[in-house]
């Protein structure tokens, strides 16, 4: 707990530090969002979430001398390390510097770190009111926690640890930001809560991802007379229903669970045509069988 009061509120939080943190930041982030091993983690959170890049911003309020000094921070941080995480994307993206595009979101949260960086800073007065200022931070973290819950459950053992971070730091940041036992206390319990009603919610709405996997086509004929099925049922169920839209037979497919099986098609005579499916939080890949 020593270590954590120190990294909130004992770090001489110089100039040259902030600007080399932010370039570190957004580098490494660059990379995370580049190599395909992240893909599907708890690491790859950092490109597209808040959760970490709201810890970096409060141990910038915490470590400031000033209200100015915390906005100026935050927003010097966050102007230097947003780019970077896109600038090291550019030559192995296809949109090449049109992955910019993507920026603009993280430029507006950009200029709003000075009037939170600013506001921000009164949370060291230690005030009750302090943790009204912090209570935004604590949902929008909750969110997170929220969405990659579900997607661990999806990807299970994938996503746990960003899972654990978004529990924690909802838990702990009331703690290791007020000395006030009252604060501390309330805070934390409230946290424990949101982390305990999100996970029964989570646990009882199971994520689903739906799509239509295959249709009927000349390489593959089928119909509402055939049947069809997954090797194994824990991925999730299939059926062949008939689609107005486009007056044809398709594959709908419920799938609960990311990795690899069989799906069968099994023709009225009983002639059988297998697919190897390959199931992502997001996507799938499906091939017949030679």
């Amino acid at each position: 707990m020593k270590a954590l009061r120190k990294l909130f509120g004992g770090i001489d939080l110089t100039w040259p530090k902030v600007i080399a943190s932010a370039v570190i930041a957004g580098v490494i982030t660059g990379v995370i969002a580049i190599l395909p091993v992240f893909q599907y983690t708890s690491f790859h959170a950092i490109t597209v979430s808040m959760e970490v890049w709201i810890l970096f911003g409060i141990i910038l309020i915490m470590n400031s001398k000033s209200n100015v000094d915390s906005a100026l921070k935050c927003f010097v941080f966050f102007l230097i390390s947003q780019p970077l995480v896109y600038l090291v994307q550019v030559p192995y993206s296809a949109l090449g510097w049109g992955i910019f595009g993507y920026y603009r979101y993280w430029f507006i949260w950009t200029v709003l770190c000075l009037p939170m960086g600013y506001i921000g800073y009164y949370m060291k007065k230690g005030k009750w009111w302090g943790y009204l200022i912090l209570l935004p931070v604590i949902i929008l973290t909750a969110f997170s926690y929220n969405t990659y819950f579900a997607d661990y459950l999806f990807c299970m053992p994938r996503y746990i640890l960003i899972c654990l971070f978004c529990a924690c730091a909802m838990i702990l940041y009331p703690v290791v930001i007020f000395e006030d036992r009252r604060i501390r206390t309330f805070g934390a319990a409230v946290g424990a809560a949101l982390v305990m009603i999100l996970t029964v919610i989570g646990l009882l709405r199971p994520p689903v991802y739906r799509a239509e996997i295959l249709s009927n086509n000349e390489e593959h004929p089928f119909d509402d007379s055939y049947t069809v099925s997954l090797a194994d049922e824990k991925y999730g169920s299939v059926e062949i229903i008939y689609m107005p839209e486009v007056e044809d037979y398709m594959v709908r497919a419920e799938l609960r669970r990311m990795g690899s099986t069989v799906l069968t098609l099994v023709s009225p005579e009983g002639e059988k045509t297998e697919f190897d499916l390959s199931v992502k939080r997001d996507t799938y890949r499906i091939t017949q069988r030679q």
